[in-house]
């Protein structure tokens, strides 16, 4: 998230202070997004298959509460509490929900060389890493992996018990892990639906998930280019809907590779600015899983223009695989399917004041859906992110 001297309230109100004072932070983000295909009129809403294939809109709010664990005698230590909105015009692109985001205790070890976090976590921000620069004003850039999610990673605003560790390594390498107990196998509607407020702590059927992943992350300097480099594998024993025998089986699994570089210094007294690029890489179980493989190209400037040292500009290309079983049934029933999709997006993240952030984007999808074989897109988006 953007530092404190970059949000709607700013760092030093007297509003931070007086939290600051006690011993806690309140911040919270707010994202609003509107979707629609340019290439033809919109379709009923029962005919409706992917973002944008008729009007969509989104709304996302996350208050988030940290306190400093001082108080208590524990030094290197917070307890952070937040909570989601999350509404959505299209139930499919869901779920809409008001919910507890996080709830989780936090401590580090060893001068911050070890870092552990126990509780309610949505680990989506903790792993992978799908944000184009890494940040999140520049979320609604790009287009991300569905891999991680599908087989259960926890993801905002739908949060699960989570244990975390991260081991910092010498010269920027690194070691993340966790267990956390699975979202439901139905997806996040169905997860939503037996877990409306977030705390319930192991409905029936969820099982465990194991993430590992092991990267070298090094920020960029005066005289030396950023480079963040992460491989990770997720497995879950939570039974999954089987496409090639019709059953149930455990053992559902993503693996990914990802790698950003700046290749462009653009301003030596912020580093960061200039040019990137990055690619990924996915594999997910073929029978379980609807999308199984991933790959994406990105490339992405930081600071395009001296005028506008706060904007994101972006393009990125994607291919998608969905699961060969999954359409042959579809075949053998008689329906129309893609087998793959593939999209080239461009866009560009205005930083407008401070806290705010402007963004709008062109995407063209090959193959938007499995089923049914609908017509290519070509959608266009715009959002705005507050940061207070």
């Amino acid at each position: 998230m953007p530092p404190f001297s970059d949000t709607v309230l700013g760092a030093d109100s007297a509003y931070r202070l007086a939290f600051y004072s006690k011993g806690f932070v309140l911040r919270s983000n707010a994202t609003l997004l509107y979707e629609q295909n340019s290439l033809a009129l919109p379709v009923p809403v029962a005919q409706q298959v992917y973002m944008g294939d008729r009007e969509f809109g989104m709304l996302m709010a996350n208050p988030i509460l940290t306190y400093d664990m001082r108080a208590f005698h524990l030094h290197d230590a917070q307890l952070n509490f937040a909570a989601g909105l999350n509404w959505v015009s299209w139930y499919r692109a869901g779920p809409s929900a008001i919910t507890m985001s996080s709830l989780y205790l936090y401590q580090a070890f060893a001068n911050g060389h070890v870092e552990a976090k126990l509780g309610y976590v949505s680990n989506d921000f903790e792993f992978v890493g799908l944000q184009v620069g890494g940040a999140l004003s520049t979320g609604s850039q790009g287009v991300y992996a569905i891999l991680p999610y599908e087989v259960g990673l926890s993801h905002f605003p739908l949060p699960t018990p989570s244990f975390n560790l991260k081991l910092a390594g010498p010269v920027d390498f690194y070691f993340k892990g966790a267990v956390q107990r699975s979202t439901d196998a139905g997806g996040g509607s169905a997860t939503n639906g037996r877990n409306a407020t977030g705390f319930r702590f192991m409905p029936k059927g969820d099982k465990l998930v194991d993430i590992y992943e092991a990267g070298y992350n090094h920020a960029a300097t005066t005289d030396s280019h950023e480079t963040w480099l992460r491989a990770g594998y997720i497995h879950n024993t939570t039974p999954f809907p089987n496409s090639r025998t019709g059953g149930q089986t455990s053992g559902n699994f993503c693996a990914y590779i990802l790698a950003d570089h700046q290749w462009l210094m653009s301003d030596r007294a912020h580093p960061n600015r200039g040019v990137y690029s990055g690619i990924s890489a996915m594999g997910a179980s073929t029978d379980l899983n609807a999308y199984t493989r991933y790959y994406e190209f990105r490339l992405y400037d930081e600071g395009p223009f001296k005028s506008r040292p706060g904007d994101t500009a972006s393009i990125v290309a994607s291919y998608s695989d969905y699961s060969r079983y999954m359409v042959a049934n579809l075949v053998a029933q008689g329906q129309s399917a893609w087998r793959n999709s593939s999209t080239l997006t461009g866009s560009y993240n205005l930083h407008a004041t401070r806290g705010v952030y402007l963004g709008a984007g062109l995407s063209y999808v090959a193959g938007p859906d499995i089923s049914p074989r609908v017509a290519n897109a070509l959608t266009f988006s715009v959002v705005s992110t507050l940061f207070f």
